[in-house]
């Protein structure tokens, strides 16, 4: 019986091995799989990255939106280990996964060695802090739902604070959030993103939102735009600089009637538990900073029996997404430098990526077991698009498909980013399912507060 492994239960490990289970594994106990599919992750749940932001809010329950691996895999036919990777053994094809540990019980699960005929690595990527001081220590990144829950109830904590406490003085030279010193009085708190691509822009967006609910529900009462103040920090001369500059100007000007302050063409040279010092030499207050500036792969890779990787840590792959060195040894999604055929760069870290060469590897997979070669990858743009929360959402549609782009916003653009999440939803449990999902969504949120306030 061949042994499927994937390692990594994001959006496109989990897609994987859920088509993988559904074709090969035992549909019921009598019925014998035709192959053993494996998925390993280091959480017990899955929650689709790109709502992460949302989580970080307050306007997503993450609780809500969460799916057990372990159910996930006894519904469609796969097996799930939790444990994360630590060790590679190509000669032997076994993977190491190191033990699982509790903070409460100690140690539930020992280093364990799982043995593989194809072996899939999909662990996505983990926030760069590029070597800036402070920064890692004095700002919250948002790579996992922990990490998003801990900004949200720092966030909660400041606002009740602030209400009742007098401001600190703020030091000669430090930028608040207003445009104009002295047009209205500084805000009470000042919360910092570094970072001004997608993730950056969807969460100042959503903060505002997040405001308003706030005072509304009586957790403080601070004037939602003037005493919290938002500011986005981007190295490059515009924000979204991965979009086209009509997709990142109709974006500034919405964060601008928002009240989202923006400093382009700054480098972040330090970051304090209170401001952040920028190359220019200016000093940005900051009560809460979030670190999005950036991603690489995680350090694993670079430690994988010899498997070649980029300056980035992704491991180098083919084109069948094979990598360098081992026909036995594929990597999809942000952990993986693809070509990409006409451009000088990679195929891009991108949610649709990942979906897309999960689809594509499900096909080669079967391939495999029949003797078959192997075709080629080929990314397909589908365009980008940036929610603005509740607001608006902004994005270039169908680019690679017409040979131009298409400025979308508003509504419209909305409802295709709300698709997207339902889309990942319906590759994981089918059409019927994601149509039941989207009805109980709704109805939750017509019973429960628009942004969770504990």
């Amino acid at each position: 019986m061949h042994r499927f492994i994937i390692v990594g239960g994001g959006a496109g490990g989990l897609e994987l091995a859920t088509r993988l289970g559904d074709r090969f594994g035992s549909p019921d106990e009598k019925t014998p799989p035709k192959a053993q599919v494996t998925l390993v992750d280091r959480n017990p749940t899955h929650i689709w990255k790109p709502l992460l932001h949302e989580v970080a809010a307050g306007s997503m329950d993450p609780f809500t939106q969460e799916l057990e691996y372990a159910a996930q895999a006894l519904w469609h036919g796969f097996e799930f280990q939790q444990g994360e990777l630590v060790g590679l053994n190509r000669a032997k094809k076994t993977i190491t996964i190191g033990p699982l540990r509790d903070e409460h019980a100690g140690e539930l699960l020992p280093e364990r060695e799982l043995e593989y005929d194809t072996l899939v690595v999909a662990i996505g990527s983990t926030t760069h802090f590029f070597g800036v001081e402070g920064a890692q220590q004095n700002s919250i990144a948002l790579d996992t739902v922990g990490q998003a829950e801990l900004f949200r109830k720092r966030l909660i904590a400041a606002c009740m604070r602030a209400e009742h406490f007098a401001p600190e003085p703020v030091a000669a030279g430090v930028e608040e959030a207003e445009e104009e010193p002295g047009v209205a009085p500084a805000p009470r708190i000042q919360v910092a993103i570094v970072g001004a691509g997608a993730t950056g822009v969807e969460l100042s967006a959503e903060l505002r939102n997040t405001a308003q609910v706030l005072s509304a529900y009586g957790l403080h009462k601070l004037d939602p735009k003037h005493d919290i103040g938002i500011v986005l920090i981007e190295a490059g001369p515009r924000i979204l600089p991965a979009l086209q500059e009509r997709v990142s100007s109709a974006t500034a000007e919405l964060l601008t009637k928002l009240g989202v302050k923006l400093f382009t063409g700054e480098t972040v040279a330090e970051v304090s538990s209170d401001s952040i010092r920028t190359a220019s030499g200016k000093t940005i207050r900051a009560d809460l900073t979030v670190w999005a500036a950036g991603i690489k792969a995680p350090a694993i890779l670079a430690n994988l029996d010899g498997l070649p990787t980029n300056r980035l840590g992704q491991l180098v792959v083919r084109r069948t997404l094979q990598t360098e060195i081992d026909d036995n040894v594929f990597a999809l999604g942000d952990c993986a430098a693809c070509p990409w055929p006409g451009n000088e760069r990679n195929v891009p870290p991108r949610a649709q990526a990942a979906h897309q060469q999960a689809s594509f590897l499900f096909k080669s997979l079967e391939r495999l077991l029949q003797g078959k070669p192997l075709p080629e990858y080929t990314y397909r743009d589908f365009g980008s698009l940036v929610s603005l929360g509740h607001y608006s959402a902004v994005g270039n549609l169908m680019g690679g498909l017409i040979g131009g782009n298409m400025l979308i916003e508003g509504l419209f653009a909305r409802f295709m980013y709300m698709s997207l999440y339902r889309l990942h939803i319906a590759a994981l449990h089918g059409y019927a399912r994601m149509v039941l999902d989207t009805v109980a969504h709704w109805l939750r949120r017509s019973t429960a507060p628009r942004v969770k306030l504990h």
